[in-house]
């Protein structure tokens, strides 16, 4: 069984900024798409990022778009999300996934594993 561990989150301002990271154990790192998603509460669960398994290629929601940067570090195993601007409608519990493909999923139903969960508060 593959963990995925989001650690980071936490209460912030609007148009403050937070980073959360997502650390994935074992050796298998480098092969994974990587996503960010995000659930509020009473709403679905939304798309946020995603990242290849070589951190070439991003896709980003619209909501989050030049907002918010992903990247990766393959020899920690580990993916971050940088959020900047950040308002009030991107309070959620923030998720992080990961894919077994080097072929972007285009639905959740494509990602494999996924962590716990980390709660972003923004304060208006």
């Amino acid at each position: 069984q593959v963990q995925l561990v989001e650690s980071g989150g936490g209460l912030v301002q609007a148009g403050g900024s937070l980073n959360v990271s997502c650390a994935v154990p074992g050796s298998s790192f480098g092969h994974y798409y990587m996503a960010w998603f995000r659930q509020a509460i009473g709403k679905e669960r939304e798309f946020v990022v995603s990242i290849s398994p070589l951190g070439v290629t991003t896709y980003y929601s619209d909501s989050v778009k030049g907002r918010f940067t992903v990247s990766r570090d393959n020899a920690k195993n580990t993916v971050y999300l940088q959020m900047n601007s950040l308002l009030s409608e991107d309070t959620a519990v923030y998720y992080c996934a990961a894919a077994d493909t080097y072929v972007r999923p285009t639905t959740d139903d494509e990602y494999d594993y996924w962590g716990q969960g980390t709660q972003v508060t923004v304060s208006s």
